[in-house]
């Protein structure tokens, strides 16, 4: 197995760091003239990573996947991949702390093995072991992911859940987490089920919204503050849901 590199200018992800973000889109050529103009983002296709996703890539780096969503009963969504050394033995201990598999281990040619899992609460995430793709070549630059922010209705229990996961992650002595948790209430009507939301660093917020905008999509939730920086919750012109973090 390849070393589990961001890039050639970071240290190795540790198991339980965010380290790959994806799209299911119905329409991936959409979503290519949609964040390449955003983001700034050129693109690559990927034929061996889940049927034929492209990869997104910013200053010639892998910041993320746009992949086509092969069952349109399936929800439009962004997903967060979290680290692992053994996606066999985190899946198990997913399934121990009263989580669910949602995909099995599936390896994706040379690049790494994937599984989906959900946390007590439904909360759905990605786990990632790498072979020759480590994940994020940059991450928290502007038009690269930053930060990811789990919605949950109980705190303390996701606390657990997670910290029994990704203690060294989370809570350990050299720990920068790349994602925090916080009530669903704090953000989103009551009624909306627990989730992670993807963020992407822009340099000016307002200027971003606008393109959000005029591309098609829209805003979803208007800017607000958080310990980590200035926030907005948008969605693409397919449904997708994501956030744009100004620090």
């Amino acid at each position: 197995m390849a070393e589990n590199r961001a890039s050639t200018n970071e240290e190795p992800y540790t198991e339980g760091v965010p380290c790959w973000v994806d799209a299911q889109l119905p329409d991936v050529e959409a979503g290519r003239r949609f964040y390449g103009e955003l983001f700034g983002w050129t693109f690559t296709d990927r034929p061996e990573a889940y049927g034929g996703s492209v990869w997104a890539r910013k200053d010639g780096e892998p910041v993320a996947a746009l992949a086509h969503k092969a069952d349109g009963r399936m929800p439009t969504v962004w997903t967060v991949y979290f680290a692992t050394p053994d996606v066999m033995r985190l899946t198990g201990r997913i399934q121990a702390a009263g989580g669910q598999v949602v995909m099995a281990p599936l390896t994706v040619g040379e690049l790494g093995t994937a599984a989906l899992a959900a946390d007590p609460e439904g909360a759905v995430f990605g786990l990632w072991q790498a072979a020759r793709h480590p994940g994020f070549g940059v991450r928290h630059k502007a038009g690269t992911f930053v930060w990811a922010e789990l919605y949950t209705r109980d705190t303390e229990a996701a606390n657990t859940f997670y910290g029994g996961l990704f203690t060294d992650a989370l809570f350990g002595p050299d720990a920068a987490p790349d994602f925090g948790r916080a009530p669903v209430s704090d953000v989103f009507p009551v009624e909306m089920p627990p989730h992670f939301l993807v963020h992407f660093r822009v340099e000016r917020l307002v200027d971003a919204l606008g393109t959000v905008h005029r591309l098609g999509g829209r805003v979803q939730v208007p800017p607000f503050e958080t310990s980590y920086g200035k926030v907005a919750v948008v969605t693409d012109n397919q449904g997708a849901s994501f956030a744009l973090l100004q620090r």
